[in-house]
């Protein structure tokens, strides 16, 4: 039986790392060697770039919701916990969009949560 040496897959698997490393500087984007290193790194990098997308969103909604309450003698954190109190259930993005698009609505929120605090 003939020896097999397996050129073609090792070719497509260098093909393949080299097509992603296309514009990394330098070597990385034409040795096989360097281009798998910086593509393994940069996908560990992309990973935990989604994981961080998440928390930095979140940050921004309740930046939105504090920059909100600013004006109504309320903090974020007795809001947010006056809400628990009042039984509403929107989620932090809901209410940064009603602040941005919708002030009139957030104000009753507001009042809800307030009304809701001295029961």
């Amino acid at each position: 039986m003939p020896r097999v040496k397996g050129g073609t897959r090792t070719r497509r698997i260098h093909k393949k790392v080299l097509k992603l490393a296309k514009g990394y500087r330098g070597t990385r984007s034409r040795l096989f060697k360097r281009a798998n290193e910086a593509v393994i790194r940069a996908g560990e990098h992309e990973f935990a770039g989604r994981k961080q997308r998440k928390r930095d969103i979140r940050r921004l909604w309740i930046v939105r919701i504090s920059a909100a309450l600013m004006g109504k003698d309320i903090m974020y954190s007795r809001f947010i916990n006056y809400l628990g109190k009042a039984n509403i259930t929107l989620n932090r993005k809901t209410l940064s969009e009603m602040a941005i698009h919708d002030p009139k609505a957030f104000d009753a929120i507001v009042e809800q949560a307030k009304a809701a605090a001295t029961n």
